[in-house]
Formats: structure tokens, C-alpha cells, sequence
């Protein structure tokens, strides 16, 4: 009977490769340094240049792995099927796939327009599903690959003024399962992450009563750093987590588990 692999091997993830929408700041900032330590070699994307060229230099300072960027714009159509083409040709393949790039507009449902509504779908769901379709090929070639969706607690219950954000990440969560169950036979992963209250960008725009409330009703009495995701998101990249698809996992201090 073969031996399995080591704990302490299955995390290893040299000779992998990542590519991380919304990787300049934030969550997928942390979780690309993570997917990083653990040995990959990593291509972040975002909108904003100035921060990928920081964030390279953040991520990969004092490790052995490529880091590089490409700045593109999520939430304008064509440009998934020039990042993923500029992803393949910067690192060879593209094993991991981690969505973390969003919008996250607030508003109440009177100032909600067509516009926006179709920005953040474009950007939350859209954006994922076609990245999905143009880098599953590669990883269906080589009976490997990992889909991680960066989803949201708000696909779970209900904040304010967050209608357009909250249907998109339920969406995802739906879509992730669907890419579970047909791409699992290709010995591919995929899977959700909802994080809850985090600190990062995002939570400037709440209220300071709103985000002491949340923090209060966390279970651990806090909001999470981002560093908080990083292992999770190795887990579910590396082989430790190979049996782990059609997932949805909760990442938020306790918060929905408490009545």
C-alpha cells in the first residue's frame, strides 16, 4: 500500500503557478503572499498599476517565487480573454485560479441603476465564469487545477444597502458548485470562500456605528486581518486540500453562527 504524502509536503505548492484578480490590496493581497510562501510562483491583476507594482514587491520580498502583475479592467468586456492569453504567456500555465477582484457598491435599492447593477455583475460573476472557461482547458489538459472564489458572507445574510453586491456573491456560490461537479472528473477543485468582516478597503465606506456592531457580534469580538485568509487559501490551492470541492466556507469570526 503507498504511503500518502506528508502533512508538511501537501502544502508545498513549488512549481505551481497562481493567478489572483484583486491581488494589489487587501485579501487577495494577503492570500497571493500566502499561496507565495507556500512555494508558487504568483501573477497578481487589479486595475490599478501603481499598487500591483508595490504589491509584486510586498509579495515576493524574501522569497524564491515569481511575482508579476498585469493591469487590467474586470469590468469591461474582452478583457478576461486578454488577461488570461497574458497570464498563460507570462507563466507557462495558470494551475490556480483566485478570484478576489470586486465591486462593492452601497446604495439603497432607489439608487441602484442598470448601470451599476451591470458593472458589479460583470466584475463579482461574470468576470470569474469566463476566466473559469478560458484557463479550465489548460488544468483539464493536465488532470490539475484549483478554482477559489473569493465570496462573501453576504451571500448568506442580509447588510445594508448592499443588494447588487450580495446577489452576485450568492451567484458565485451557485457557480462554484456547478464548476465542482463538472470539473471534478478532470481532477480539478473548485471552490468558495466567504469571508466576513475583514479589514481592508472595503469596510471605509460603513459607517463607524455599523462596523463597531459588526465587530461586537463576532464571536472572537473583532473584525480579521487579511493575513487570517492566507491559510485557508493554501489549503484549498495545495494538494492538502485535494478532496475539498463544491465548497462554500465561512471565514468570519463566528459571526452567522451566533443567533
Amino acid at each position: 500500500m503507498a504511503h500518502p504524502i506528508s502533512i508538511g509536503r501537501s502544502f508545498d505548492l513549488s512549481g505551481r503557478t497562481a493567478l489572483v484578480t484583486g491581488g494589489s490590496r487587501g485579501l487577495g493581497k494577503a492570500m497571493a503572499r500566502g499561496l507565495a510562501e507556500a512555494g508558487a510562483d504568483i501573477l497578481i491583476a487589479s486595475r490599478h498599476e501603481a499598487e500591483l507594482v508595490a504589491a509584486v514587491a510586498d509579495i515576493g520580498q524574501g522569497l524564491p517565487s515569481r511575482v508579476q502583475l498585469v493591469v487590467t479592467d474586470l469590468g469591461r468586456r474582452g478583457e478576461v480573454e486578454r488577461l488570461a492569453t497574458q497570464a498563460v504567456e507570462a507563466m507557462g500555465q495558470i494551475d490556480i485560479l483566485l478570484d478576489d477582484a470586486a465591486m462593492f457598491p452601497t446604495m439603497p435599492l432607489a439608487q441602484l441603476t442598470d448601470e451599476i447593477w451591470d458593472q458589479t455583475l460583470q466584475v463579482n460573476l461574470t468576470a470569474c465564469l469566463e476566466l473559469a472557461q478560458a484557463l479550465a482547458p489548460g488544468m483539464i489538459e493536465r488532470r490539475w487545477g484549483r478554482i477559489i472564489h473569493v465570496s462573501s458572507v453576504s451571500a448568506r445574510v442580509a447588510g445594508p444597502e448592499q443588494l447588487a453586491y450580495a446577489v452576485t456573491k450568492a451567484a458565485a456560490c451557485a457557480m462554484i458548485r456547478g464548476l465542482a461537479l463538472e470539473l471534478g472528473p478532470h481532477g480539478i477543485t473548485a471552490n468558495a470562500i466567504l469571508p466576513g468582516p475583514f479589514l481592508t478597503d472595503m469596510p471605509a465606506k460603513l459607517s463607524e456605528q455599523y462596523r463597531r456592531a459588526v465587530g461586537e457580534r463576532t464571536m472572537l469580538g473583532r473584525w480579521g486581518q487579511p493575513s487570517e485568509l492566507a491559510g485557508l487559501a493554501v489549503l484549498l490551492a495545495s494538494d492538502a486540500g485535494s478532496y475539498i470541492t463544491g465548497a462554500e466556507l465561512v471565514v468570519d469570526g463566528g459571526l452567522t453562527a451566533r443567533l
